[in-house]
């Protein structure tokens, strides 16, 4: 008998794990952050190597989720600028080898999401602005983390939601500037901009005011 009991108690909660796990699918909700895993080459994996994200996931690039009628586009700053990409095709940018994307989803906390409707009407007023190759908060061109970022701090009342913190192009592991960044910079013609405020993917998934989801 005690085991029939065991036996029927440990059943119960499988199902209902079962149902809560059938229950439990991702709905997408504007103002998702997109955090993307990109193959860049050596600039991803300076990035990479200087800032850890979430559960040790790697991120080299971000970008925030809105509606259209009933297409979902994703906001974001790429070489071409600010710009708009469907749903469909940020997630199939970059796939792992099981054809899965690469990406994972930051959605702000409850007590945040009343800023939403304003960084998302603040992010369309940089629509075709160029992206910022400088890491410069002071130009009028945009960076992935930096529309992001900046969007909410508007919407805040100009207080920061995200948190910029000193930027770094050294590698750790050495103490010398990352190759790829040298002659990025040199090639710009201005001075590398270690110590300045700023943020990247990575530090942008950790940040406590969102909650983090794998995308299943």
């Amino acid at each position: 008998m005690f085991y029939q009991l065991r036996f029927s108690f440990i059943l119960v909660i499988f199902l209902g794990l079962s149902c809560a796990q059938e229950k439990s699918g991702f709905d997408w909700q504007e103002g998702d952050i997109l955090f993307q895993d990109g193959d860049c080459g050596d600039f991803c994996d300076a990035i990479r190597k200087v800032t850890e994200g979430y559960n040790g996931q790697d991120f080299s690039h971000n970008g925030m989720l809105i509606k259209e009628g009933e297409n979902w586009i994703v906001l974001e700053a790429i070489g071409k600028g600010v710009s708009k990409t469907t749903l469909e095709d940020f997630l199939n940018r970059h796939l792992d080898e099981k054809g899965k994307p690469k990406v994972m989803i930051g959605r702000l906390k409850e007590e945040f999401q009343w800023l939403v409707p304003r960084a998302i009407e603040e992010a369309k007023i940089h629509l075709g602005k160029p992206y910022d190759a400088w890491f410069d908060f002071e130009n009028d061109a945009f960076y992935c983390s930096e529309l992001i970022h900046l969007s909410f701090k508007s919407a805040n009342g100009g207080k920061d939601l995200f948190t910029p913190k000193p930027m770094t192009y050294h590698d750790p592991d050495t103490g010398e500037l990352f190759p790829v960044w040298e002659k990025y910079f040199e090639k710009l013609g201005v001075p590398v901009p270690q110590g300045k405020p700023g943020l990247n993917p990575g530090g942008m998934s950790m940040e406590p005011i969102l909650e983090m989801y794998f995308l299943k």
